[in-house]
């Protein structure tokens, strides 16, 4: 029988991060489809709460105590960990992990302690008797790529956003895990930790999306943009052209560079749909989108596409939306 392990990212309060609930999800399905045993590790100065949420979402859970994850980078503490428990009996066939800036690490850091190989940014995954093969979006997302691992073993990090996060019928159970002598592997001490004032919701995890591009034309053009994710109960979002352009900040640029968005519904004004635009929301349940442009590419993949000057439109969808508010 396949081992999958998950290897879950403690929040900032201590619970799962929103990206693992994901991987978790698309984990357990694999299990289920292939009959192989999956398992969740969390490593964290105080397992608990994110081994429990994620005991919700697969059959087993090994929860690791290491102090060091207070004050250090978790990474670091975690891959230290993980690598060892990789190396035993028990050995997993494939270790997943979300591919956030902390999961990339993870998965570094393992593959250099353990010799296990990386694919990178999976947008799909399916199992076989050779092991994973694991789907990626290459060249701006022009092209899709399978790939495996030459020993059919291997470490998969998977792309925010490309499952949809769901618990299981039945609660798994957490079991306390101790490694006695972690892989060897420094640590780095956290000196300091800066929350950005007035931070709006992240849009990785919004519902609606209003997003500005180009033809915005402006940071002053941004306004309208603010005012519509305001009245949708949404956030703002960009396209790299805008982000350049120093309009609206880099936490909001969507892309290939960017943000892998997967909102409810898409509200794209100025954006003209390229394809390293179109790699970042084209997940999204409904996209709308307003262009002077009719041949502008976002028109081939919209649900809704409206030719005319986005401010026109805007500025009439607001008041709409004011008055039914009102």
């Amino acid at each position: 029988m396949a081992r999958l392990w998950v290897i879950a990212e403690p929040g900032p309060d201590g619970g799962l991060a929103r990206i693992s609930t994901e991987v978790a999800t698309l984990v357990r399905g694999l299990g289920e489809a292939n009959k192989a045993e999956v398992t969740g590790v969390v490593v964290a100065a105080d397992p608990s709460t994110a081994a429990n949420e994620l005991a919700s979402y697969v059959p087993r859970v090994l929860a690791i105590t290491d102090a060091a994850a207070a004050d250090h980078a978790w990474s670091a503490a975690a891959a230290r960990h993980i690598a060892r428990l990789a190396e035993g009996d028990a050995a997993p066939d494939a270790i997943f992990v979300g591919a956030g800036p902390d999961g990339r690490d993870v998965a570094g850091a393992v593959s250099a302690l353990t010799g296990l190989g990386v694919l990178t940014n999976a947008t799909a995954v399916s199992w076989s008797d050779t092991g994973p093969t694991i789907e990626m979006s290459v060249f701006g997302g022009k092209l899709l790529t399978s790939s495996g691992f030459t020993a059919g073993r291997g470490i998969v990090t998977v792309r925010p956003n490309v499952a949809t996060a769901a618990v299981a019928a039945k609660p798994g159970a957490v079991e306390t895990q101790t490694v006695d002598q972690p892989a060897e592997l420094p640590i780095v001490k956290v000196v300091e930790r800066v929350a950005e004032a007035g931070a709006a919701v992240s849009i990785d995890e919004a519902r609606v999306i209003v997003a500005g591009g180009r033809g915005v034309g402006g940071a002053e053009g941004f306004e309208l943009v603010e005012k519509l994710a305001d009245a949708l109960g949404g956030v703002v979002g960009a396209s790299r052209a805008a982000v350049d352009s120093g309009w609206i900040p880099y936490s909001r640029q969507i892309g290939q560079t960017g943000k892998i968005v997967k909102p409810e519904l898409y509200l794209a004004l100025g954006i003209s749909g390229a394809i390293q635009h179109k790699v970042g929301m084209r997940t999204s349940g409904t996209i709308v989108a307003v262009n002077r442009d009719a041949d502008a590419p976002i028109a081939e993949f919209a649900d809704l596409f409206v030719q005319g000057d986005l401010f026109e439109v805007g500025k009439a969808l607001l008041e709409r939306l004011n008055a039914r508010s009102g």
